[in-house]
Order: structure tokens, then C-alpha cells, then sequence
């Protein structure tokens, strides 16, 4: 029916222009913002697990730092206890040469490089938070609590979370100080029944010091393998949830460049038709002639 009053096919070709026109511009704002999504009326529920990745990814992304901190923390430890190891060389050695009947020098001059030395293992181990009976947030701050270092990644905290135990219920000794390690009174003097004697005793001691080193020693090596061991699940942890995340957040560059096109073509056609619809009417005149 040709009519003036209404203009059914100018009306579909309105409609038809604003559909295009916002086809065109969800496809702009997709390419410009690279983005598929960009609001929740995109994709109310891809966003809602895009985003759950995405702080999965951050929480990650921290706990890697913190593990790194942590193992800092552990290399800090590892260097004091690799010094006192070299402490406790030279204190074998100073026991060895005063415990030799044949040793003809000064004992006295042994002793105080190894009672000088004694009090050098006390400040380092203080130094690295694993004296015996010190402050729990500073010279045994390391060894009278377990060292828990968030990561994330888990069900549960439990499961995000690495623990070091450095303390006497897991490494069996209180620390690595004179008294931790058991040299408490060790001396290379003359004194007691014989020359010897003290001497004797001194090696005893810290043939049983060295081991009691290792132990702790075995202990922070085992933690820092174990945080290294934690940093890489999150990495790849990382790298897999960022992926997820890019294939429903991220949008297809190669798919949007084509629907830009369509858009465009679509939107030039709908002008044209919009024109030739809104002169439809004007036909009506030539009835009239």
C-alpha cells in the first residue's frame, strides 16, 4: 500500500541503520580497547570468570615475589651458617694443634683466638636470627617460629602457603650460637688433668657441632629448594590462567577488522536504502498530476 502517513519501509530502514551503527561501534570499541569484552552486557558470565582469573593472576603474581623474599630471607641464613662452618674449621684446627702432645707453643695464645672465636659464632648466629633463647623478633626470630610464605594457587590456605621449620621440634637443635651447637666451656688451655685435656674435649665437641650445623644447614637448603619448587607451579600457574583468561576476556583482532568492514558496508547500504525509502512517499504526487 502506498501511503504518506506511514512510512513502513523508511521505519525498517531506520532500525536496520541503528542496529548497524551500534554493531559498528561495539566493533570499534572491541579493536581499539582489544578487549571482546568490555562491559558486563558483553558477556555477563565470561566476565564473571575472566575476572576470577585475573585475580587468581594477581594473587599468583604476589605470591612469586613473596617467595622470592623468603628465599633472600633463606640465602641470608645459608651464607651466616656457610661462615660458621669456616669458624668451626679453624676451631678443629686450633683443638688438633693444642691437643698434640708434641705441641710446644703457648696454649694460651690457641685459646684466645678460639675463645675470640667462640664469641664471633655468637654474633652471627644472633645476626641471622638463629640464637638460642634470644628475642623471637630478632636474634631467634628464626628459629622459634616456622617461616610461612604465602603463594597462593590452593583450595584451601593451607594449600597456598609454604612452611620452613627451622625450629628445635623439627631441626633438633635450639640454634647455631656456642650454645646451640653444644661448645658452651670448650677451651684449648692447658688446664685439666693433662695439657691435653681440654683440647681432647674441645674436638669431641665440635666434631658434634659440625653435625648439628649440618643439620640446619640441611634444613634451610631444603627450604629454599622447596620455595624454588613452589615459585615455578606458580609461574606456570600464571601462564595458564592468563590464557584462560585471554580467550574469553581478549578479542579476536582478525574476526573484529572483518566485522568493521561488514559494519561499515552494512551501515553505507542502510544511508542508501534509508534514502531511497524516504522518497517513496513523494511518488504519491505524481498520482495527483
Amino acid at each position: 500500500m502506498l501511503s504518506i502517513q506511514t512510512n513502513v519501509t523508511s521505519l525498517f530502514a531506520q532500525q536496520a541503520l541503528s542496529q548497524n551503527q551500534a554493531f559498528e561501534s561495539k566493533t570499534i570499541q572491541q579493536l581499539t580497547s582489544g578487549y571482546r569484552i568490555n562491559s558486563s552486557g558483553d558477556d555477563a558470565a565470561g566476565l564473571a570468570v575472566a575476572n576470577q582469573y585475573r585475580a587468581n593472576v594477581a594473587q599468583l603474581q604476589q605470591g612469586v615475589l613473596n617467595a622470592s623474599n623468603a628465599s633472600t630471607t633463606l640465602q641470608i641464613i645459608d651464607g651466616g651458617l656457610n661462615n660458621i662452618s669456616q669458624i668451626l674449621d679453624r676451631l678443629q684446627t686450633l683443638a688438633t694443634e693444642s691437643a698434640s702432645g708434641t705441641f710446644s707453643g703457648n696454649r694460651a695464645t690457641l685459646d684466645s683466638e678460639f675463645q675470640t672465636l667462640l664469641t664471633e659464632i655468637n654474633r652471627q648466629a644472633a645476626n641471622i636470627g638463629l640464637a638460642s633463647g634470644g628475642s623471637a623478633t630478632g636474634s631467634s626470630k628464626y628459629n622459634t617460629t616456622s617461616l610461612q610464605t604465602f603463594i597462593g594457587g590452593g583450595d584451601t590456605q593451607g594449600d597456598s602457603a609454604i612452611t620452613v621449620d627451622l625450629t628445635n621440634a623439627t631441626v633438633g637443635i635450639t640454634g647455631v650460637d656456642v650454645a646451640g651447637l653444644g661448645l658452651t666451656g670448650t677451651s684449648v688451655s692447658a688446664g685439666g688433668a693433662t695439657p691435653t685435656t681440654n683440647a681432647a674435649a674441645a674436638l669431641t665437641a665440635i666434631t658434634t657441632a659440625i653435625g648439628n650445623l649440618g643439620t640446619m644447614q640441611g634444613a634451610v637448603g631444603g627450604g629454599e629448594n622447596l620455595l624454588n619448587y613452589a615459585t615455578s607451579l606458580a609461574n606456570s600457574q600464571i601462564t595458564n590462567l592468563s590464557s584462560a583468561q585471554a580467550s574469553i576476556r581478549d578479542a579476536d583482532v582478525a574476526s573484529a577488522a572483518a566485522n568493521l568492514t561488514k559494519a561499515q558496508t552494512l551501515q553505507q547500504s542502510s544511508i542508501a536504502a534509508l534514502a531511497q525509502a524516504n522518497a517513496m512517499p513523494a511518488a504519491v504526487l505524481k498520482l495527483l498530476q
